[in-house]
């Protein structure tokens, strides 16, 4: 096991358990991903973590591959999905930058992309299982330009430490230029852009394969 997956495994129950901190910003980042499928689409999430989001986006796809690199929070999937009753979200275990051998019409990566070691093998992967045309959506933290709070800068100080000891995973601190660019630098057409909420902004992209 991968030191990401022991790190994901062991925070899975709690996190499931964590309330969304930004209501808001978590359903309109929803309402603008579901704009984009199909009910015919086949679409793969990386990086699912306990798989809310894929099971949301359930009715909206006619399948999603709900893939995470952690067993743990894959287990809270699908548990939840046996709850809900959703029989089209199927729960993978998979490296961001290994996905599952298919083609899919959407791609999908919340809050995974600065959490991923090597940033351009992931994005080449993901280029390479969507079809021609697909889209791929992410939603990535990029840290303030300025204006940084106090609290950003003191874990961004405490993090190696914190790391050392295996409560952090690794992060990527990128700006939302560096982002844009590595992402049209893998073969994609950015087609929306956006920043959100307006405290703790996360990049949001939607890119078409290209």
């Amino acid at each position: 096991m991968t030191t990401a997956a022991k790190f994901w495994d062991g925070v899975a129950e709690k996190y499931a358990r964590s309330p969304i901190k930004d209501m808001a910003s978590y359903e309109h980042t929803l309402e603008r991903t579901a704009s984009y499928l199909k009910t015919s689409d086949d679409v793969l999430e990386l990086g699912c973590g306990t798989g809310m989001t894929a099971l949301w986006l359930s009715g909206y796809a006619d399948t999603i591959t709900a893939s995470d690199v952690s067993p743990g929070m894959l287990a809270v999937g699908r548990k939840l999905a046996l709850e809900q009753k959703i029989e089209n979200v199927a729960f993978v275990e998979a490296d961001a930058s290994q996905p599952p051998n298919w083609s899919y019409d959407v791609a999908l990566a919340f809050n995974l992309l600065h959490l991923v070691e090597d940033l351009e093998e992931t994005l080449a992967q993901v280029h390479s299982v969507l079809k021609p045309g697909g889209f791929f959506i992410s939603k990535t933290f990029c840290p303030p330009s300025r204006g940084a709070t106090l609290r950003f800068r003191a874990i961004r100080l405490a993090l190696p430490i914190m790391q050392l000891f295996g409560k952090a995973p690794f992060v990527r601190f990128m700006s939302e230029d560096e982002l844009d660019a590595a992402v049209e630098r893998a073969g994609f057409e950015i087609v929306e852009r956006d920043s959100f909420p307006t405290r703790n902004a996360r990049r949001f992209l939607v890119a078409r394969k290209v």
